[in-house]
């Protein structure tokens, strides 16, 4: 149960999650970091089984650093999200628990935003939420997001999208963490808020 929020825009990509950690229906952590950082130009948000996902995205960090080390050039997205895509569809049928989005920038495709499920599945998106507090998100990206949006109204959307969730579903709360990858600066976290801060607008 989370709420994640991917959103893509000619600058860069902003990705957004809630802090809420729970198993089942208990809160476990208050102050969960859901964006995981693979490179200075791609992360990912974590969204199901937290130890599935630490085994997938820990495999990822370490191919985009040799990568690195051997091509002198940090690896494609798409190359990121291909091996995501084997690793999933090849667990089968001992599924791993991950419902991911992976964004960021680079060479060959600029600002690019996948998802990824359980089952390696990929779509390329121009926003996306995943979750339990997704329904809500995605209802807030369609109504506000436009092609020609600027970075800083990408960011306001995607916390619009994550107030949506905590509002409306109990899996999702105890703040608002956005991260945002540009090519001139790359991985930078922009807003972080409790969810006392972030519900008092």
């Amino acid at each position: 149960m989370t709420t994640t929020v991917g959103i893509a825009v000619r600058e860069g990509v902003v990705l957004a999650t809630d802090k809420r950690v729970t198993a089942g229906y208990y809160i476990a952590h208050k102050q969960g970091e859901k964006i995981w950082k693979i490179d200075d130009h791609v992360a990912a948000t974590m969204s199901g089984g937290v130890a599935d996902l630490q085994s997938v995205l820990s495999f990822l960090t370490l191919r985009a650093r040799e990568y690195k080390m051997e091509y002198k050039r940090p690896i494609p997205i798409r190359a990121l999200v291909n091996y995501v895509s084997l690793i999933l569809f090849y667990s089968r049928p001992y599924i791993y628990i991950v419902h991911s989005i992976i964004g960021g920038v680079d060479d060959e495709e600029g600002a690019v935003l996948y998802m990824a499920d359980w089952l390696g599945t990929v779509t390329k998106e121009r926003y996306i939420a995943t979750g339990s507090g997704s329904p809500y998100a995605k209802g807030a990206l369609e109504v506000g997001y436009r092609e020609d949006m600027s970075l800083e109204d990408a960011v306001d959307l995607a916390i619009k999208a994550v107030k949506a969730a905590i509002r409306n579903d109990p899996g999702s709360g105890e703040g608002i963490d956005v991260v945002v990858i540009t090519k001139r600066e790359g991985f930078r976290r922009v807003f972080t808020a409790q969810q006392k801060i972030v519900l008092a607008e």
